[in-house]
């Protein structure tokens, strides 16, 4: 994603400016100490107009990274989820990528947060598949990282913290520079638990396989929704802890995320998934996931909120 649209406009603490004008201070506490929650949300584009998938959601999980951090939100969440929404509509956006993100400002140095005023800035563009178009049909080539999640005494995952994707950048890079297009991280104890910014599902026979919330990975929506999907498609959805080589033998394994949306794995650490490229039962989520933001079928989950 390279966003360089110098029309675009940006919500700032209750007003929009222009793109060029949305600034902040290199003495913010954020800048030294990584002193930011946020969100990815996705808005898709159907016949029915613009819908931005799980508003609500997205904006609960936005709060309750905050309150983890002790980070008053000077809004309420029904502002929020407005502002969002008016952020699309004053720059003309439909199927676009939205990026809303908490943050403490300027106020003193120093490790101790509390003398920064907390600042909330809501951002949006036009972005296509995380992983490319193509990996979303053949699947993506990815590697096991010998970076690993943190412990849950160390780093809160819960919370979609800034500072935690410190973690899955190295992993990022370690997997680019191996020739990989992502990365699969193990949790403190050596069990799978999730991408550097994806959750991870395995499929075996009719069953489905995702890593529980205690092996340090993020609570993710589209996860919820998939796992939603499945047992409406007829599949068992089991959260349980999985171990690495797990991956190889599955029959198939995919990644989901507001960014990832379904994106199947063809290959983990060059050895080949399944049939080594998007399998049925990938192909048949990934066909209801899409059939649903697009306005295809009947939203009957209420996850879309249109503009």
């Amino acid at each position: 994603m390279a966003w360089d649209d110098k029309e675009t406009k940006v919500w700032i603490d209750g007003k929009f400016v222009e793109w060029k004008d949305a600034n902040i201070s290199v003495l913010s506490h954020v800048v030294h100490y990584g002193t930011s929650v946020f969100e990815g949300i996705r808005a898709y584009s159907n016949e029915n107009g613009t819908a931005v998938y799980r508003l609500e959601e997205h904006v609960q999980r936005l709060f309750d990274s905050a309150k983890i951090y002790k980070m008053d939100i000077p809004y309420t969440q029904e502002e929020i989820a407005e502002a969002i929404l008016e952020t699309l509509r004053v720059n003309g956006l439909e199927g676009c990528y939205i990026r809303p993100i908490v943050f403490r400002g300027y106020g003193e140095l120093g490790v101790n947060p509390l003398g920064c005023p907390v600042n909330v800035a809501i951002a949006a563009w036009e972005w296509g598949s995380y992983l490319g178009e193509e990996g979303m049909e053949n699947g993506v080539d990815i590697g096991v990282s010998s970076w690993r999640k943190p412990a849950p005494d160390t780093f809160p995952t819960l919370a979609k913290c800034g500072a935690n994707y410190m973690n899955s950048q190295l992993a990022k890079l370690e997997a680019l520079d191996n020739g990989f297009d992502e990365a699969i991280m193990l949790d403190y104890q050596g069990h799978v638990s999730e991408g550097s910014g994806e959750n991870i599902f395995l499929v075996e026979g009719d069953k489905l396989y995702t890593p529980t919330m205690a092996s340090s990975n993020l609570k993710g929506i589209t996860r919820d929704s998939i796992m939603t999907i499945a047992r409406d498609l007829g599949y068992e959805v089991i959260e349980e802890t999985i171990s690495r080589e797990r991956l190889y033998i599955a029959d198939e394994v995919f990644f989901t995320g507001t960014a990832a949306e379904v994106t199947p794995i063809r290959s983990i650490d060059h050895r080949t998934i399944g049939i080594g490229k998007r399998g049925p039962v990938s192909e048949k989520i990934q066909k209801a996931f899409f059939d649903i933001v697009e306005a295809k079928t009947e939203d009957k989950y209420n996850w879309l909120s249109y503009i």
